[in-house]
C-alpha cells in the first residue's frame, strides 16, 4: 500500500450540511482501516468537540486538533504549541476593549465569559460545554492552546478585522467557514507558527513514516499547508480556489460523498 496514513478535514470533508457522517464516508474510512491504512483527523475543533465523530467512527489513534495546536489521542499528547501566556493576557485586554466575545480553549476546557449565541451552538452542534469564568487571571492558570471568535453580522466582523490587525504579528489566524453554519465566520487563533502541516510533520515523526505516505484530504484555507505537505493532497469540490490550487486532485462535493469517492479511487 503506498499510502499509509490518511489525514481528513472535519467540517466541510467529513461533515456537510447535516453535520452528520454519511454512510459512504463511514463505509469507506472503515474499508480503508481494514486494509492497513492510518485514519488521522486533523480540524480547528477542540478535542471534546471530536468525542462523538471519534466515537462513531473507532478512531482510537492520533490526532491533529485546533488548527494545528495539539497532537493527542491514545492517552497521550505528542505535540502541542500553546499561546504565550503575555499574547493571550493582551487578546483578552483587547477584546474587551471592543467588546469582542472571545473564546478561549485549554486541551480540556472551553472557556468563556459569558453565554452568546455562539455558546448555545457549541452546546448543541459540538457537545462543548462552556466554563463561564472572569478571563482577568485565566491566562496566568491555564494553558490556552486555542482563541476563537465567531461572527454573525458586518459589525462583528470588522471587529474580528480589528482584532486581526492587532494581533496579526504575533499570532496566527485561519478564517473559516461551515456548510452547517453558511453565515458565521469563524477564526482561530493559535500561536504564529502553527498549522495543520506543521503538525503532520511532528504526527508522521512520531508514527514513523513518511509525508510521501500520508493522503490529506481537506477544503478550508486552513488545510492548505496539510494538503501541500501530504503525499497526495485531495481537495473538496467545494473548497476554495487557492486550496484547489496547491491539490493533486479535486474531488466531489462534501455533500455528494467527496470524501468516500477519494478514499475508493485511491486507497481501496
Amino acid at each position: 500500500m503506498k499510502y499509509k496514513l490518511l489525514v481528513v478535514d472535519i467540517d466541510g470533508t467529513l461533515l456537510g450540511k447535516e453535520r452528520t457522517v454519511s454512510d459512504d464516508n463511514k463505509e469507506a474510512l472503515a474499508e480503508a482501516r481494514r486494509l492497513g491504512v492510518g485514519v488521522a483527523l486533523s480540524t480547528g475543533r477542540a478535542v471534546l468537540a471530536c468525542r462523538s465523530i471519534l466515537d462513531q467512527l473507532a478512531l482510537d489513534g492520533h490526532h491533529i486538533f485546533f488548527d494545528g495546536a495539539l497532537i493527542s489521542g491514545r492517552g497521550e499528547e505528542i505535540y502541542a504549541e500553546p499561546l504565550d501566556r503575555g499574547v493571550v493576557r493582551e487578546a483578552i485586554e483587547f477584546a474587551r476593549s471592543l467588546n469582542i466575545n472571545f473564546e478561549l480553549y485549554s486541551a480540556t476546557h472551553y472557556f468563556v465569559e459569558r453565554e452568546t449565541w455562539s455558546t448555545d451552538a457549541h452546546r448543541k452542534f459540538f457537545g462543548l460545554e462552556p466554563t463561564i469564568v472572569d478571563f482577568t487571571e485565566l491566562w496566568e492558570r491555564e494553558r490556552i492552546i486555542k482563541g476563537g471568535l465567531a461572527s454573525v453580522n458586518p459589525e462583528q466582523m470588522a471587529k474580528a478585522r480589528e482584532f486581526y490587525k492587532q494581533f496579526e504579528s504575533s499570532l496566527h489566524f485561519s478564517w473559516a467557514r461551515s456548510p452547517a453554519f453558511p453565515d458565521v465566520e469563524f477564526a482561530n487563533v493559535v500561536a504564529r507558527e502553527v498549522s495543520k502541516g506543521r503538525a503532520l510533520e511532528a504526527l508522521v515523526l512520531h508514527l514513523g513514516i513518511s509525508l510521501s505516505e500520508v493522503m490529506a484530504v481537506g477544503d478550508g484555507t486552513n488545510d492548505i499547508t496539510l494538503l501541500s505537505r501530504a503525499g497526495l493532497a485531495v481537495a473538496m469540490d467545494n473548497a476554495p480556489d487557492e486550496v484547489k490550487a496547491v491539490a493533486d486532485h479535486i474531488t466531489l462535493d462534501v455533500d455528494q460523498n467527496g470524501l468516500a469517492a477519494a478514499i475508493e479511487r485511491f486507497l481501496l
